[in-house]
Formats: C-alpha cells, structure tokens, sequence
C-alpha cells in the first residue's frame, strides 16, 4: 500500500497518473490510499471520489514534439480517501501493517510542527501537523515491530526527505520517544530526496485535473530504495543537483525574465506565459537569452548538451496553446525570485573554473531589480 498525504492536483496528475499508467502496463502495483491532513470541509468530496473504482480523469493538454496534443487518462490507482482528524485509527492501521511507501505533498508549511504536537499526545488522536502525523504513525509501526517504510515526498523542498527526516527525528526527540525508535527512524527508514516538475495548470471536480505532457520525478538514489512502479518520467540519479539548477536556471529563471519584460512594459494584469511566447520580439528576445548567457552559463560548468535540451522543452512548455499562466502571479516576491534564479545563475557560473560568459542582460536584470528592491 503507497499512503499519500496530500490531495493536491499536482499529485493526483503526477505520482497517482504514473502509478496508474504503470499499472495498466501491466505492473503489480500497490494502491494508493490518499490522506486530507487538514480540517478543510470542501476536500470531502475529493475524498469521496477517490473511492470510486471508476477512478478519476486527468486531462493532458499541451505541446509534443512541435505538435498540440490532448488526451485524457483514467487514473484507477487511488483506492481510497481519508481525513487524518477523522480516520486516525484506520490510516494507523494501514500504516502499521499495509504501507511500504509513503508520498507526499503537503505545501510550503507542510514541515512546520505545531506548537501543540512539540508534546507526544494520545495515539488515538491525530496531530495537528503533518511531522507529528509522521511520529505517531510510525512509531506505531515501530512498535509492532515491523520493518521500515520508504518515504518519497514530493514537497518543493531542497533535499526534501532528508529535511524531512531530521524534522520527524527531532520532533520524535523532543517527544521524548524512545532512543531505539529514534534510531529505527533514521537508519532503518529510507528517505528519498526527490524533485517534481510538472505544470498541472487546473483541478476536476470532484477529483483529477488538467496537466501539461512534460512531467519528471527524479529519485536519488538510496542504497536499498525500491520503488513501488516503474515509469517514463521517472529518473533514478545519484545527483539531484543537475536536475535541480536546470529547473531553477532555465524554467523558473525564464518565467522571472518574462516577468521583468512584462513589468517594464507596464504589463496587463491577464497577461499569460502563452501570449507573451506569442510574440514575435519577446520569443525571439528570451530564445537570445537562453542560447547566448542561459546555455553559455551551463557550458561553463560542462552542461551545455543538457541546458539545450532542456531549453527546448522550456521553450515548448511556455507555448502550451491550453495553459494561461498568469505573468501577474510569476511576479508575485519578484525581488526575492529573481536574486534566487538570475543572480543565483550568475554566482555559480561566475564560480566556474576559466573566464565566465558576459551575460550582459542577466547581470543587468539581477542588478536592477536589486537595486529598486
């Protein structure tokens, strides 16, 4: 049994699709049981439909090799839906004697503890935060004695599960659990930091949603991690790093440069990634700038065949012809955006060994939103 915590669509367009898709390959694979961590009254509907066999449809809407494409997948690999606050006694079960591997995707302040929890409570009772969720229902597993559970999250945390250990580790210590199980959690547990990348622009209601082709879950590898399917867009690396600066420097950079172009123009509030692409003077400027500072950076650092592709995709991905990504919400913390993603790109390629690219227009952006900052 895979227990996943969180009903976003992202999930249920990502790992719930790859899971169901390698299960109509023809692979065994274990169900998914999905976990609402939180108390909110308008998920009970999601979670309803998560138990119907017929499954849920996702729609694929978006641009392959040049071309539109639209298709939609019946994903029939969830099983089952619970509330923690309201089915605690049954997911402790699952967990205890069913689960072999937890995924997750709980939001930016889904490894924050509440202050409550910082206190071992009643084992019949769930936590208020998804950590101490993660001590109690494990420690139950420890203490029926049964073997350890690998844990995949899919939070857009740097090094996720191992942040995520020493979250639930240190949680379990200041509980006060005992020393053995503390240890069982780090060392007999497997945490597989993992990177997620995938528009899912829309949700279905009541369950599924809408979602670009591209997807990738790229896995480090762990000594003894076996995962619960195989599939196309997954990627077992020894080196999340290069998957990492990829995403960062060229997808997410590219958004915050659309983002300063769209500003200075005194942009409209419905401007969209698709449009902005659709224009002839601002896909010409962004193609400049990847081929000639993004592509050069990575080049410095030997990554010039990788950023190409990648650029390509990227590239694509902007044109989606069924996405309307806003440039308004891109531009949401710009200053803080673009000194993580451009000046983060010009640092590490200013530490490459020989002379670095000029990158004219990517040093100027970086110092001059800086500067108004």
């Amino acid at each position: 049994m895979i227990v996943q915590f969180g009903t976003s669509r992202f999930l249920q367009a990502h790992v719930d699709l790859f899971a169901s898709e390698a299960r109509d390959a023809g692979q065994a694979v274990p169900g998914i049981v999905v976990v609402q961590t939180t108390r909110d009254p308008a998920r009970a509907r999601r979670l309803a439909a998560f138990a119907d066999p017929a499954g849920f449809p996702v729609i694929v809407r978006g641009m392959e090799a040049g071309h539109p494409v639209e298709r939609t997948v019946q994903v029939r690999s969830v099983v089952g839906g619970m509330q923690a606050a309201i089915d605690w006694h049954a997911l402790t079960m699952i967990v205890r004697n069913a689960a072999t591997h937890i995924v997750s995707n709980t939001g930016d302040t889904g490894y924050d503890v509440a202050a409550a929890d910082r206190i071992a409570g009643r084992a019949d009772v769930a936590p208020a935060s998804f950590p101490a969720m993660l001590v109690a229902l494990l420690h139950a597993r420890w203490a029926a004695g049964r073997s350890g559970i690998t844990v995949l999250p899919c939070e857009l945390v740097q090094r996720n599960a191992s942040v995520l250990r020493d979250v639930v580790t240190g949680l379990a210590r200041t509980q006060g659990r005992e020393a053995a199980f503390v240890a069982w959690l780090g060392e007999t547990c497997l945490w597989a930091d993992t990177l997620v990348d995938r528009i899912v622009s829309s949700p279905l209601d009541p369950a599924g949603a809408i979602a670009e082709p591209y997807a990738l879950w790229a896995i480090r590898r762990v000594p003894g991690l076996a995962l619960p399917f195989a599939h196309p867009a997954i990627t077992l690396t020894d080196d999340l790093v290069p998957f990492e600066r990829l995403k960062l420097y060229i997808l997410n950079l590219g958004h915050s440069w659309l983002a300063e172009r769209w500003r200075q123009a005194g942009g409209a509030a419905d401007a969209t990634v698709r449009q902005a692409l659709a224009d002839p003077g601002t896909r010409g400027a962004l193609e400049r700038v990847m081929r000639d500072e993004i592509v050069a950076g990575f080049a410095a650092h030997g990554m010039a065949a990788a950023a190409g592709a990648y650029v390509a995709t990227t590239l694509e991905r902007f044109a989606n012809p069924f996405l309307d990504h806003l440039i308004a919400d891109i531009h949401v913390h710009h200053a803080a955006k673009v000194d993580k993603r451009v000046g983060g790109f010009v640092r590490w390629v200013d530490e490459a060994p020989g002379d670095p690219p000029a990158m004219p227009e990517l040093r100027a952006l970086a110092d001059r939103v800086m500067a108004a900052a």
